[in-house]
């Protein structure tokens, strides 16, 4: 009887290219629905989403937790890895090798023994956390839904020196992924200050606007409440509005601008390019997410139309901020 292949043996090793001013590309799909944890302590409650005919469940392990907003660095560097490949005519692939200097380089990380811990702990997560979704399923026949279910990374592996350094880390990307990035439509460009941005909220946030904004001169807003549902913030709705009101008044997401506005019992947030793009003078948060149960209610995402809005607002001009954090130099805690 023959040996049945395994992935790996399929796959052709694609070798990362360099990443010194390599741009910054993200998957849309990652970028519009709740995927990730957005806190730095351990998620194991599960993320569950439903809405517009698209329904997703994140799930993790009690020993590493779902896969954060920090880890998900991990995937814009491969997405950006295969977008580059592609632009320079080499065939990328799902199995992918680099060094952890380069990945953490990319990623504007430290390369100290932390950072190489937090590192590993990232890749364990995006191993161990598991996805099931109907994003990007044709409907059965029946009018029944397909659901695909895959771990962000399908394995990894290290080569480790006697002494402890790592020489590379070779790992296997989700097709479900690969096939996203791979067609250029479904893929972003980020600001180069993304990194930056050290909050979960606030990196979750900068996403789905660059997703949902774009260049629309006209703008988007989103009800609050189901800005919220669309987060899978574990936090209670009011806090959460807090945070967002918070990110608002500093005008903390490069290249748009926000706005808080109140119409009609409901509180929305607006937002619209930033045609200077004008520098921020502090890209950090010092908010973080404490675990509580509360979700919210459903509404629907609109494009922005100002003849509708009352113009009661905050964020229409930056607020300074008492005070200012550290950068964040990691994945999470390991």
């Amino acid at each position: 009887m023959s040996k049945r292949p395994n992935e790996r043996e399929q796959l052709s090793l694609f070798r990362a290219l360099p990443g010194g001013d390599m741009a910054l590309r993200d998957a849309q799909d990652l970028m519009a629905y709740p995927f990730f944890s957005l806190a730095k302590s351990p998620r194991i409650v599960p993320i569950r989403f439903e809405a517009g005919g698209i329904s997703l469940t994140v799930e993790g392990v009690p020993e590493h937790g779902i896969a954060t907003i920090w880890d998900a660095d991990v995937l814009i560097w491969a997405a950006s890895q295969i977008i580059q490949a592609k632009k320079e005519g080499i065939a990328p692939s799902r199995l992918m090798v680099a060094t952890p200097y380069e990945i953490l380089r990319f990623a504007q990380r430290g390369t100290g023994r932390s950072d190489y811990l937090a590192l590993r702990a990232a890749l364990d997560r995006l191993q161990s956390t598991t996805v099931a979704t109907t994003l990007r399923q044709r409907e059965r026949p029946n009018g029944g839904k397909r659901v695909h279910r895959f771990s962000w990374i399908n394995e990894w592996k290290e080569y480790v020196q006697p002494g402890g350094r790592s020489e590379g880390i070779e790992l296997i990307l989700a097709d479900w992924f690969f096939t996203g990035v791979m067609d250029e439509g479904l893929v972003l460009t980020l600001d180069p200050s993304y990194f930056r941005l050290s909050g979960g909220i606030e990196r979750w946030l900068y996403r789905l606007v660059r997703k949902h904004g774009g260049r629309q001169q006209a703008g988007w807003r989103f009800d609050m409440r189901h800005l919220h549902l669309k987060s899978g913030s574990l936090q209670r709705p009011s806090d959460f509005a807090i945070q967002v009101r918070h990110l608002a008044r500093r005008q903390a997401l490069p290249g748009y601008w926000l706005s808080v506005e109140r119409s009609g019992g409901i509180e929305w947030l607006a937002f619209l390019p930033d045609p200077d793009n004008r520098p921020r003078s502090d890209l950090s948060t010092d908010f973080v997410e404490e675990t509580v149960d509360s979700l919210g209610t459903d509404s629907v995402d609109r494009p922005l139309d100002p003849r509708g809005i009352t113009r009661r607002s905050i964020g229409g001009s930056p607020a300074p901020i008492a005070r200012k954090t550290a950068l964040s130099n990691g994945f999470g805690t390991p």
